[in-house]
């Protein structure tokens, strides 16, 4: 059987996560100073995840023909 289109997920399918998991907040951590090697792994600080926002496209502005300007 096939999954009906309004069941199907658009734009890919990807969204961002708000939860790292314990690796990617090491990494982090490593990035911005707050790690070292010898540090425990267990009751890591919090780790800010960044959103991703993605800017609307704006609509191409069309002559009085009908025709856009780019052409």
């Amino acid at each position: 059987m096939t999954i009906d289109k309004s069941l199907k997920v658009r734009r890919g399918g990807v969204s961002s996560r708000s939860v790292l998991t314990r690796v990617e907040r090491i990494s982090q951590l490593k990035e911005n100073g707050r790690w070292s090697e010898g540090d425990s792994p267990l009751g890591l600080p919090k780790v800010r995840v960044k959103k991703l926002v993605l800017k609307k496209k704006k609509k191409k502005a069309k002559d009085e023909d009908g025709d856009d300007k780019a052409e």
